[in-house]
């Protein structure tokens, strides 16, 4: 007898679809699967002996072959286990072959017929939504695949369950569609706290609104990381289309909480300047998302910058440029999506206090240049926005006054982030940071003395063109903010002024 059953395999983020092909032949009792397999597929035939056998289901007394198709891609992982416990059951005679036709199952199998979560379910949702009308997930994935819009999803528990659906003696009930509710940023850290340090607040305002990067350079206390942690309360709402590439990225990484199946809220992650070039970029054997990726469509702080190994930091130069990384091995290629906002943090010398108003340095010119050096000129350039972040002072400490909270500021930057959003519709670009060569003029208009003023600056300060095209995309959000459709003289003066730490730190 033979019996085809659909599951969906996963490399990297890019779901495929596997066939399960089983055929039960007359024969000595044995149980075999082919199809370029690896090792943790093959050991599905125990983990389904024993879900059979303990979930009281009759397992086929004959020669079983069961095929992983296509045969040429490699299987990995236990996420077939459910499928082939399915073809199993169909050659048997236990459920209804022509009810599964349409239906894809995944799902890791325990030794006493629970289905267990997996990682991937959502990729893996997506794909099957193509071709299929139904999609069998583990009960705890139940929740993370019903984001996905036009097919049926059920939650199995056990193998039981699964059989008593399909053979029509006790229907399951498919999961409502999940709607994710408002991002909630009350519990974030907010603006108001800071005293204090308005420069740096507007620069970083700007930042949020345009998705630009940000280089910080202070004295140790000045409030640097104090102002990058609060940044996530100040971005923009994030669409469902980025909601659903996000997850994607965490789910494949198995960092989706079951309670919380879609991610609404821009992530934000701070990895420790001891981070490899692997931890950052992504790696291992089976490669798997790195830090860059995780931070897809949110905001990526690297605090203590200068302290980064040199490697791990050139990493960064191709991808954040390309916006996705791709991790080969002698095994093929994966390619993660890494469309992020990145914030540095640094201080300007080994002890801090270099260029300080009232404290001396105690580093040599050598000392300082070489803990300069250690940010190439390549890497400096990629920032849009230089923030040279001042002492705060005691006025500003000792004021009772109120600083303006997280929820007004992200007001304006929503509004901002709106009209970006109808001006790239339909191009693929999300934010001003993103604009393409190609648009770059035809987005940013400037008017005459704008034009002029940009052409003098060029000139003067000797800018390479990847940084004149950061001041006109940052000049391009001040203009945004400020609700005009023409880049004039002021919105220039501000994103020129936004590049000068290169000039004040590294001299030529």
């Amino acid at each position: 007898m033979f019996a085809k059953v659909n599951s969906v395999g996963l490399t990297g983020l890019n779901a495929f679809p596997v066939y399960v092909e089983i055929e039960a032949s007359a024969g000595l009792p044995a149980f075999d699967l082919v199809g370029l397999a690896d090792a943790a597929v093959r050991e599905s035939r125990e983990r389904i002996r024993s879900a059979l056998r303990t979930q009281k289901l009759d397992f086929p007394r004959s020669k079983v072959l069961v095929n992983l198709a296509p045969a040429d891609v490699k299987k990995s992982g236990s996420v077939h286990d459910l499928a082939i416990a399915a073809a199993l059951l169909c050659v048997s005679g236990q459920i209804d072959t022509a009810r599964i036709e349409k239906a894809a199952f995944v799902g890791e199998l325990s030794l006493n017929g629970e289905i267990r979560r997996i990682n991937g379910v959502l990729p893996m949702t997506i794909l099957a939504q193509k071709s299929m009308q139904e999609i069998y997930v583990p009960a705890e994935n139940q929740l993370e695949a019903s984001a996905v819009r036009g097919i049926k999803v059920y939650g199995v528990q056990s193998l039981s369950q699964l059989v008593a659906h399909l053979s029509g003696r006790e229907e399951m009930q498919p999961a409502p569609e999940f709607t994710p509710s408002r991002a909630d940023y009350i519990s974030t850290l907010d603006f108001a706290d800071v005293k204090g340090q308005s420069a740096a607040k507007k620069a970083l305002e700007v930042a949020a609104a345009g998705g630009h990067n940000v280089l910080m350079i202070g004295a140790p206390g000045s409030g640097k990381s104090m102002l990058a942690k609060r940044m996530p309360s100040i971005l923009p709402e994030m669409t469902f289309e980025e909601a659903i590439e996000t997850t994607g990225i965490h789910s494949v990484a198995g960092l989706l909480d079951a309670s919380h199946p879609l991610i609404t809220t821009r992530p934000f992650r701070s990895p420790h300047h001891t981070v490899s070039s692997a931890g950052l970029a992504g790696g291992g054997t089976t490669p798997r998302p790195g830090e860059i990726s995780l931070a897809h469509n949110g905001l990526l702080f690297l605090d203590e910058l200068a302290e980064f190994p040199r490697p791990s930091l050139e990493v960064l130069r191709q991808p954040l440029e390309d916006m996705k990384v791709t991790i080969s091995r002698v095994s093929g290629s994966i390619t993660y999506p890494c469309s992020f906002m990145l914030i540095g943090a640094m201080n300007p010398c080994p002890c801090g206090y270099y260029g300080h108003p009232t404290k001396k340095c105690i580093c040599s010119q050598h000392q300082v240049e070489h803990y300069l050096n250690k940010i190439s000129g390549p890497m400096l350039d990629r920032f849009d926005i230089h923030l040279d972040v001042a002492p705060v002072e005691f006025a500003d400490l000792s004021s009772g006054e109120k600083e303006e909270s997280s929820a007004s500021i992200r007001q304006r930057v929503q509004a901002a982030r709106d009209i970006q959003n109808k001006r790239f519709a339909g191009t693929g670009i999300t934010c001003n940071a993103r604009i393409t060569p190609e648009l770059l003029h035809e987005v940013c208009p400037m008017t005459n003395s704008a034009e002029k003023m940009l052409g003098n600056m060029f000139d003067k300060l000797g800018l390479s063109a990847r940084a004149y095209e950061k001041i006109l995309k940052v000049a391009r959000t001040a203009a945004d903010m400020d609700g005009a459709d023409v880049i004039d003289k002021p919105h220039i003066a501000q994103a020129v002024q936004y590049r000068s730490l290169d000039r004040k730190y590294w001299k030529s």
